[in-house]
């Protein structure tokens, strides 16, 4: 008896580790990065100070066309890696609003003069604050808002063409 009460803890760590091993491998299993929660809802309202200073950056100046907020911050490997999408995008002609969350303004600076700036204006979210209201999970992540203030798609994580074509496009483009 005392042999079998022994083993118990070892056979629990296995049972566990099995339990764990078909979770992660099951199929389906895998994390949407597309969110659809977000979408539909009205985005913030915000006033957020500017990276290169100047007047707020406020929801209303944006107010009444589509445009992109992207979620991003200096020390955001996966961040670098969606770059060269926004630049694709800011070259489409795409209105991209970047946001700084809690990142500091010349390590921003520094990010954007390194890998090109694809934004028509980068504010500043120092404490995280709006990136909260706004839903997010971390950075990157990216939002289609409508001309009317609504989320159209919210993405987590880097960019990619395949989801810059099946998602953030066609939320831009819709009526």
């Amino acid at each position: 008896m005392k042999r079998v009460i022994a083993f118990a803890p070892l056979a629990l760590l296995v049972m566990l580790v099995a339990v764990g091993v078909v979770m992660l491998t099951r199929g389906g299993g895998e994390r949407e990065l597309f969110t659809t929660g977000e979408a539909g809802r009205l985005a913030p309202t915000y006033a957020l100070a500017r990276l290169d200073g100047g007047e707020l950056l406020t929801s209303d100046e944006m107010a009444g066309r589509a445009y992109v907020i992207n979620m991003f911050a200096s020390w955001c490997t996966p961040c670098r890696a969606e770059h060269p999408q926004l630049m694709a995008l800011r070259e489409r002609g795409v209105e991209i609003v970047g946001v700084a969350y809690k990142d500091q303004p010349e390590a921003s600076a520094r990010f954007l003069h390194e890998l090109g700036d694809p934004f028509r204006v980068v504010a500043l979210d120092p404490d995280g604050r709006f990136g909260i209201e706004l839903g997010i999970a971390g950075v990157p992540e990216t939002f289609v808002i409508g001309p009317d203030g609504a989320i159209r798609a919210a993405y987590r994580g880097p960019l990619t063409p395949e989801v810059v074509e099946s998602t953030i496009l066609p939320a831009l483009e819709a009526r």
